[in-house]
């Protein structure tokens, strides 16, 4: 079996022809039709962590499966199915309907509703079809499982135990022994799973199928109740929807009201702006893991389906995103990644001292604990990003005890970047696997092929990408900011003066002067890899780029090669690997768009930024309001709408969390709290007259910003303590590079 981190062949596809419903609780999700039916033979099933428990879960009426007419999702975990009972012969209608409330979180609960809308009783059957496969999530996203069959070497020599059985014994009737249940089992060397599957009411139990008959009065209904309970090791896990219980105080209802109540409100004359933020948040606050062992601590997962787990790169750079909304998010990310931190040199799992994991997997873990995970740790920038965050969180002002705390692990952070990520000592961090086990690009761009030459060639580790570079140099500038705080002056000076030789290398050894663009990256022999790629956009975001340079960087990204009119491509159509259809060398990513536009307001480009920030609030407007993992990178000139990308995660953390950050671009808010001072100089773009965010958690209050019609000197901050001096920058021609006010991570005060 390919290991998750390195699979590079296809995967199974979500989307049937009726269209495909994913819910999601922390690390439990349900993929199902619209009907609500939940079928084998493809990647529907109900997972929990990273095992299918079911693998079938389909309903027939009357002999009879439905047909779907809705499916309503209020809540990211919760949906309801409607549908309608098959008429029978010689009728052009029925009067059943049949009503699904589904709500997942650490197993799940379904209530079955059938409403008679005749005038006579109607005589019906419901047979539920149950069944449970145990596959690992990456067997079933591979495409290696068929009709609960193990395609892969592997799995395929598997001896556990799959079974049904029903209480009570086959066929009967459940009425009185208690309550009826199926319980499937498996097991496999040390490690055994099971789930039990328990029914409300007379039912009658037949190991795959339960069947429950009934008298349906006319304008009467009938209803029952199915809870569905992992078992680990041995000991069944309570779903966190009980039957009988009422829905709205169940833990991950109380979490999202919660969250809901402490977003910010935006009120905006945008059409579409409004909605999009609020779908953000929503998803955002669906994502979020809470450990059993830390419940004060909240994580946020990667993306559904595939992805809902802790990623070192994708939680910090969307915790980073959110701090608009939620700095806690950022804390939690930190504390999280700060446990797992790399101890030891272990070539099986990429782990160096220091080094902040990439992927954390559940397949064969014990408990629901985030503890018994396996975690692979190779990625190239996890780490830098870990001390950028750390230092923004306490520019933010943030639990500065807590922060504290935090500052030996970014230490050993630093430690990596010198000691292990810079391998050779040429003063850049490269990557490169220690075994074929493990990923062979450790930046964003971690597809096999995703770092090219503009001939097309794919480049070979190891690689010192761009980026990664870009992100050291803001690393080095928080170690500098925590040793300035704290007076040690030795210190401070070595991390500033290290940060400018890297600042210096980087604009003399990756910028191609006959192109007008940096290098994605140096190849082994310390050639540049020389393709137009998005990555240089987050050069500009970290402010290593010389502000010589940014003018031409600026107008590469946004020229007719890299802007498809809905966001940044992530390689040029004019280079050789260019495909719009690909996973990362052609596509559009939203959150690569959103720190790119960052990047550019940062240098004062803020024309350029707008029409990045316009084209994916237009993008996510196209798309439900939601913006995916990645989509095609087809010109907006082709098509009226975004092609999607066949395989993207949605709702997925990092494109949650972008328009986020593309509001706090168009504020150009940027707290120095513990400094006493924040930065404030709005300029929204032609299509945005007026913009107020209100409840902005900031320097421990809640504040207003209001922007454009109506407003008294065209922009207004209330709820600031006093002592915070909001200080104004004058607005500079758009074609005037600039450093402040920065959206990106932390400049040194000498910057200010």
């Amino acid at each position: 079996m390919a290991d998750p981190w390195t699979y590079a062949g296809p995967v199974a596809q979500l989307r049937a022809n009726n269209g495909v419903v994913t819910l999601v609780d922390e690390s439990t999700f349900a993929i199902s039709g619209s009907a609500g039916d939940i079928s084998l033979g493809g990647a529907q099933g109900l997972f929990v962590r990273d095992t299918r428990i079911l693998s079938r879960f389909e309903i027939v009426v009357n002999g009879s499966r439905t047909e779907p007419l809705a499916a309503v999702t209020d809540d990211p975990f919760s949906s309801t199915f409607v549908s309608r009972c098959r008429p029978p012969p010689g009728r052009a209608d029925s009067t059943l309907m049949v009503f699904r409330s589904r709500y997942v979180g650490q197993g799940m609960r379904e209530d079955i509703t059938i409403r008679n809308f005749g005038d006579e009783p109607s005589f019906c059957s419901v047979e539920l079809f149950v069944g449970a496969d145990f596959a690992d999530l990456f067997a079933v996203k591979e495409g290696r499982v068929r009709d609960g069959a193990h395609d892969d070497p592997v799995s395929g020599t598997i001896t556990g135990d799959i079974k049904g059985e029903p209480d009570g014994g086959t066929g009967r009737t459940s009425s009185g022994l208690g309550t009826p249940a199926m319980t499937f089992s498996y097991r496999r060397g040390g490690v055994t799973r099971g789930v039990e599957v328990r029914f409300s009411g007379p039912v009658s139990l037949d190991q795959d199928l339960a069947t429950f008959e009934m008298i349906v009065p006319p304008r009467g209904e009938w209803s029952t109740s199915v809870e569905v309970a992992p078992v680990i090791d041995g000991v069944s896990v309570d779903p966190r929807y009980r039957r009988g219980q009422p829905v709205e105080r169940a833990e991950p209802a109380e979490r999202l009201a919660r969250w809901r109540r402490q977003v910010p409100q935006v009120e905006t004359d945008h059409p579409g702006l409004k909605s999009v933020v609020a779908r953000s948040a929503e998803d955002l606050g669906a994502l979020r893991i809470f450990d059993p062992d830390y419940p004060e601590r909240m994580v946020v997962a990667a993306g559904a389906p595939w992805f809902m787990t802790v990623f070192g790169r994708d939680s910090l750079l969307t915790a980073w995103m959110a701090l608009l909304v939620d700095q806690d998010l950022a804390l939690g990310v930190l504390q999280t990644l700060a446990r797992f931190q790399g101890n030891e040199v272990d070539p099986r799992h990429d782990e160096q001292p220091g080094r902040i994991l990439h992927e954390m997997r559940f397949g064969a873990a014990a408990s629901l604990s985030l503890g018994g995970g396996s975690i692979y740790y190779g990625s190239a920038d996890a780490t830098p990003l870990f001390v950028m965050l750390l230092g923004e969180l306490r520019r933010w002002g943030v639990a500065g005890e807590l922060v504290d705390e935090l500052l030996p692990n970014a230490e050993r952070a630093i430690e990596w970047i010198e000691q292990f990520g810079d391998a050779d000592g040429d003063g850049y961090v490269e990557y490169h696997r220690a075994t074929d086990r493990g990923l062979t690009n450790q930046g964003w761009k971690d597809s096999w092929d995703g770092i090219r030459y503009a001939d097309g060639r794919v480049a070979e580790a190891p690689i010192a990408l761009c980026e990664v570079q870009a992100y050291t140099y803001g690393a080095f500038l928080a170690r500098a900011h925590f040793a300035f705080e704290v007076g040690d002056i030795a210190t401070n000076v070595r991390f500033r003066a290290k940060a400018a030789e890297l600042k210096a290398a980087f604009n003399r050894d990756f910028w191609l002067e006959d192109k007008g663009w940096f290098a994605v990256g140096l190849d082994a022999d310390k050639h540049p890899i020389d393709s137009l790629t998005s990555n240089i956009g987050h050069c500009l975001w970290t402010g290593i780029v010389d502000e010589d340079k940014a003018g031409q960087v600026a107008d590469r990204l946004v020229s007719p090669e890299m802007f498809s009119g809905w966001g940044v491509r992530t390689l040029a159509t004019n280079n050789a690997g260019y495909n719009p259809i690909s996973y990362h060398c052609g596509s559009v990513w939203p959150h690569d768009t959103a720190i790119v536009a960052a990047g550019l307001a940062r240098y004062g480009f803020d024309g350029p930024a707008q029409q990045l920030i316009l084209a994916l609030f237009d993008a996510a407007v196209a798309q439900g309001g939601r913006l995916p993992e990645l989509f095609s990178g087809l010109d907006r000139g082709e098509l009226s709408v975004p092609v999607g990308y066949p395989t993207s995660c949605s709702p997925q953390a990092w494109s949650a969390a972008s328009p986020l950050l593309c509001l706090r671009t168009l504020l150009h808010l940027d707290p120095w709290i513990p400094q006493g001072k924040t930065w404030l100089s709005p300029n929204l773009p032609e299509g945005i007259g007026h913009l107020k965010v209100e409840g902005i958690p900031l320097a421990g209050t809640r504040v207003t910003i209001e922007v454009g019609d109506g407003v008294s000197g065209g922009v207004s901050i209330t709820g600031l303590p006093p002592e915070i001096e909001v200080i104004r920058q004058p607005r500079l021609p758009t074609t005037e590079p600039r450093s402040i006010p920065r959206i990106g991570p932390a400049g040194s005060e000498a910057d200010r």
